[in-house]
């Protein structure tokens, strides 16, 4: 068949095998449509009887329908006769008719649950944040990234750039699968003193090689450096360079311990995390293990992470050890833990082993970590903004997942322990576009405020303080037209704050989705909450971080409306700022 003027010839084999034959390409993309619930084929490009990508990719190529296209790259090939092996597809299916060449990919947003200051891909799946650094004004966050469909596979590491933490730019893929298997999560350093030989300034990458095979997957860690800051990597040529016999074994976090000035590496292995000790960031020794007996042990540990962070009110640090874990979370699913202590180099004592912390009180806050070199005493975080019991089903299609506002971390002390602090960011003010202040109220009984802003697209911070007046109750919801809700309420008596979004809107693509989650306040004589809505999601900070949860919601319009009810006694909305954001 003729596709676009140009040489396009399909050939079907047995077996489910086909041949897509292109002449002398001059176009830059192969456009594969997919349809989501079909199953995976197994795509290649061959040039001169060599497979050209580094594994074969899986696609759901569409059989009955198409859901939407991605862009197979073939700029490197134009000019040339290149062939595209497809396995695993019928003869009969759709897609043989609707595959096509293009020189362009449209990635113009076509979703109405897509945020707008939240990073997400450009399009296609993405869950953990990599790599993250700072370096020359520029936030360099790299995620692990389905460019081949908007469900979890083909991990690459796709990368974004921003320099207010707010507003992300997308820069393409920026390491890609190999002989050594799919690229899952790690981590960069910035090498200033080049101790690995790979030059001053060096970007250098590290990174889970995860293989499957007909025996099972193999997990290793290898190594990448950038000479570009951070926008191209070539791959150690001596990968990897730290095996196991753990089925388990992942996720490397390296940073430079400057007290002994050598190079730690935190590894998830299992449900432990190992400690490895290097001073060129190519040979390493296990140091010590942590995790037994300690914190939650629901399922797999993973992400870590390893980290100085102030104690506010004094000029101490301490260390905080944060722990992804799935399942296990305090409400179902993917959760991310801490634990506050030492360490001496090269080895973690948690302060308090009897005493389970968590990060964040929501579904969706995942896989949190923190960026390196980043500005002089500041500790970001930042996580994937989802869980994994309904992460591949969640309503968009396009592109699917995003990250969690930045967050900086610092201790506060109560009750004799130390806790983390998770403020959002300052430069999130800067999105600040439109203000609207609401006159001091008191709720006793009901009060409603009609209209949060005018032309409310769904992006907005909702800042207020309350002061208690002897209410038991102090209850408030996000609602729209069409009677969605998300329900908060802070509980006097047990000192809670509460959120329910089991009517916040579409919530029947999981039975894991309708929630209720619930953490743990100090006070709730006079409270300061930031609500942050960003059309498919709500991020709740009180008292600046003492106490956070994050929820995706799925409202069929924005919530614009905000109802107010007290049990019994009153309580006095102070102030009321609502902040348009883009």
């Amino acid at each position: 068949m003729d596709v676009m003027g140009e040489s396009v010839t399909i050939s079907h084999l047995v077996n489910e095998q086909n041949i897509v034959l292109i002449k002398d390409s001059e176009s830059k993309y192969l456009l594969l449509p997919v349809q989501e619930n079909a199953p995976e084929g197994k795509v290649n490009i061959v040039v001169n009887n060599e497979l050209q990508l580094g594994q074969n990719i899986n696609v759901r190529l569409a059989r009955e329908k198409v859901d939407y296209y991605v862009p197979l790259d073939l700029s490197a090939y134009q000019g040339k006769t290149i062939s595209i092996d497809v396995t695993g597809m019928p003869s009969s299916s759709l897609c043989w008719k609707e595959i096509k060449l293009s020189d362009t990919f449209d990635s113009s947003n076509r979703e109405t649950y897509r945020p707008v200051y939240h990073h997400t891909p450009m399009y296609g799946w993405m869950n953990d944040p990599n790599g993250m650094f700072y370096k020359d004004g520029v936030y360099h966050l790299y995620f692990q990234y389905n460019p081949y469909g908007s469900m979890w596979g083909n991990m690459t590491w796709g990368h974004s750039t921003s320099t207010d933490l707010t507003h992300w730019t997308y820069e393409g893929t920026a390491i890609v699968p190999d002989a050594w298997g799919a690229i899952f999560s790690g981590s960069c350093v910035v090498d200033k003193d080049n101790t690995a030989g790979f030059g001053k300034g060096a970007v250098v990458a590290f990174y889970t090689s995860a293989k499957s095979t007909p025996w099972g997957d193999i997990q290793s860690q290898s190594m990448a450096y950038s000479l570009d800051n951070g926008k191209t990597f070539i791959k150690y040529e001596h990968n990897p360079i730290l095996t196991s016999t753990e089925r388990d074994f992942r996720d490397p976090k390296v940073f430079w311990y400057a007290p002994g000035k050598h190079w730690v590496m935190m590894l998830a292995v299992g449900q432990e995390m190992q400690i490895y000790s290097s001073g060129n960031l190519k040979e390493w020794k296990k140091e010590s293990s942590f995790g037994a007996m300690q914190g939650a042990h629901g399922g797999v540990w993973e992400c870590p992470d390893l980290v100085e962070v102030a104690v506010e009110g004094s000029k101490e640090k301490k260390w905080v050890l944060i722990c992804n874990l799935n399942p296990g979370g305090p409400f179902g699913g993917s959760a991310a833990q801490y634990f506050v202590g030492s360490f001496d180099g090269k080895k973690f004592v948690n302060e308090s082993p009897t005493q389970t912390k968590w990060l964040d009180w929501g579904k969706d806050n995942y896989a949190t970590v923190t960026w390196s070199n980043a500005p002089a005493g500041r500790c970001i975080a930042l996580g994937w903004m989802s869980n994994w019991q309904y992460a591949n089903n969640v309503p968009t299609t396009q592109y699917r997942s995003a990250n969690t506002l930045a967050r900086d971390l610092t201790l506060y002390r109560a009750g004799g322990e130390l806790y983390l602090k998770s403020k959002p960011s300052p430069e999130i003010k800067k999105a600040r576009a439109e203000e609207k202040k609401i006159s001091t109220f008191e709720v006793k009984g009901n009060y409603e405020v009609a209209s949060l802003l005018a032309d409310n697209k769904g992006a907005y911070e909702i800042e207020m303080t309350i002061e208690n007046k002897g209410t038991s109750k102090i209850d408030f919801s996000l609602m729209n037209e069409k009677g969605e809700k998300v329900a908060m309420y802070y509980d006097v008596v047990r000192k809670q704050f509460v959120m329910d979004r089991s009517a916040s809107g579409i919530v029947g693509f999981s039975r894991d989705f309708p929630a209720v989650t619930v953490a743990p306040v100090r006070n709730t004589d006079q409270i300061h909450l930031r609500l942050f809505i960003d059309r498919s999601s709500v991020e709740a900070f009180g008292e600046e971080g003492e106490y956070v949860m994050t929820n995706l919601v799925f409202p069929a319009e924005p919530y614009n409306r905000m109802v107010f009810s007290s049990d019994k006694g009153s309580y006095i909305v102070k102030s009321m700022n609502v902040y348009r954001l883009q």
